[in-house]
């Protein structure tokens, strides 16, 4: 067997703290036993079989340190979707293959493909198709080919009904699953989402970035009562505002007289790639009342104020508009949120489910990465096409970068079970941590006639 195809079978990934390479494994057969792949060293290993306690020992301790950092950022990509639906159902969510148009199909076709080269990706898929046949759109109705360009809108129209068909489909079967499955796949989902917005409310707000068009994220932050904050505001049919205030949510603790403080379990949150009940209304982006799980997103269309609009007016990216500035709003707005966010010191980004396939997101990224002190946490069940092993080795800053990649720690359950930090990092776990530190240095002090007194604990370091 040769060294390449012997190393396709560690396909589990770790590099953490001071490892100065990434460390390849596989299950060894055995229960929670693991075996490192030859030519790999590990410090942190005595011989080559090792198991779920190492693992654990060397990553949970880390993450729980990075997720406490100054300014703490997640990207969400369509990995966890398909986690939490293969949970549910035992089936993976709808995929984003290409589709087919009706005209001019070869030529998009084509067109897609090279873009999609340009990005790292083998094949073209649905957005890729979009973006071409929107640029081709605008092109038609430049030379005034309004037959054409009637027809290529059409297809356009029912292309992306399809697609949010397909979307809402995915919400649908982890909606309508089996209870028992449903409940545990949700609460797995609420307890990965709890890891990271636990933190306390003297830091800065975790921020949620995701590119999936579906609203999973969403479903679980409400089960966990984490509030979300984003550019909408209004409660019938939430507007996208330009303006960001940086809205916050404060409480009055008993007996203050400072400040209020900040409430816990508050985020912020961004879609980068639009959402399945974004529309666009005359000149305003809207967010419809669209159940989650809802068979079509047709019938909400038809509400008073939307002038009729279609399927061609969701908010997916890239969006069809009439024109370059429409059609670069609102997303130039979330991304400059993301580089915002996560392009300062102290800061650290998590990805889970992203396979770095947008080369307008790893820009930011590799902006990011410039500033000494920020980290990267890369976290995927799998690299089959190895775009993230190849971005790691195209950054070059690998003292930045953290990476879990594989079933062994990247299943949502054994990552939210095993290696995610607990999800109540609270002043009560830094109070008991005190308070055992101060018994532990009193049991170990010396005898008082050995000494110049007493250790003595007022309980001040409790406060």
């Amino acid at each position: 067997m040769s060294e390449e195809s012997e190393s396709l079978k560690f396909e589990n990934v770790l590099k953490v703290r001071d490892d100065p390479r990434p460390i390849l494994f596989s299950p060894t057969g055995k229960p929670n036993t693991f075996r490192i792949a030859p030519g790999c060293n590990a410090s942190w290993i005595s011989n080559e079989e090792f198991g779920l306690t190492e693992l654990r020992n060397r990553a949970e301790p880390w993450l729980t340190s990075l997720f406490q950092s100054e300014h703490l950022s997640m990207l969400v990509g369509s990995g966890l979707t398909h986690a939490v639906h293969y949970l549910a159902t035992g089936v993976g969510a709808t995929g984003m293959g290409a589709t087919s148009f009706s005209n001019y199909d070869g030529e998009i076709g084509k067109a897609a493909v090279e873009a999609a080269s340009k990005a790292g990706r083998e094949a073209g898929n649905i957005e890729d198709q979009l973006r071409v046949a929107n640029e081709l759109l605008r092109g038609l109705r430049i030379l005034g080919m309004s037959h054409e360009s009637k027809a290529l809108e059409d297809d356009l129209t029912a292309i992306l009904t399809a697609f949010s068909k397909s979307i809402l489909l995915s919400e649908r079967g982890i909606a309508v699953a089996e209870e028992s499955r449903r409940e545990q796949a949700l609460n797995i989902l609420v307890t990965f989402l709890m890891s990271f917005a636990s933190r306390t409310g003297v830091r800065d707000r975790l921020n949620i970035f995701t590119t999936n068009y579906d609203r999973l994220l969403e479903a679980g932050a409400e089960l966990a009562g984490l509030h979300l904050l984003d550019r909408f505001l209004g409660n019938l049919t939430p507007i996208f505002r330009s303006s960001r205030l940086d809205l916050d949510m404060h409480y009055n603790p008993p007996g203050i007289r400072g400040e209020p403080r900040y409430l816990e379990g508050v985020a912020r949150f961004t879609k980068l790639h639009g959402s399945v009940d974004w529309i666009q209304s005359n000149a305003d982006i809207r967010r419809l009342g669209l159940p989650f799980g809802a068979e079509s997103v047709e019938p909400f269309l038809n509400a008073p104020g939307l002038d009729g609009a279609t399927a061609h007016a969701l908010m997916i990216y890239p969006n069809s508009a009439k024109d370059r500035e429409t059609s670069d709003y609102p997303y130039v707005e979330l991304f400059r949120d993301l580089a915002a966010a996560i392009c300062r010191p102290n800061s650290t980004l998590v990805t889970y489910g992203y396979s770095f396939g947008d080369e307008h997101i790893n820009r930011v990224i590799r902006d990011m990465l410039t500033i000494p002190s920020t980290h990267l946490v890369v976290i995927s069940f799998n690299d089959p096409l190895g775009r993230i092993m190849g971005t790691y080795e195209e950054l070059g800053r690998s003292p930045q970068i953290s990476l879990l990649i594989g079933p062994v720690l990247a299943d949502l359950q054994k990552l939210t079970e095993h290696f995610l930090p607990k999800a109540a990092i609270d002043k009560t776990t830094f109070r008991m941590s005190e308070l055992l530190k101060q018994r532990w240095n009193v049991a170990a002090a010396p005898k008082p006639s050995e000494s110049s007194g007493p250790d003595v604990f007022d309980g001040e370091d409790l406060a």
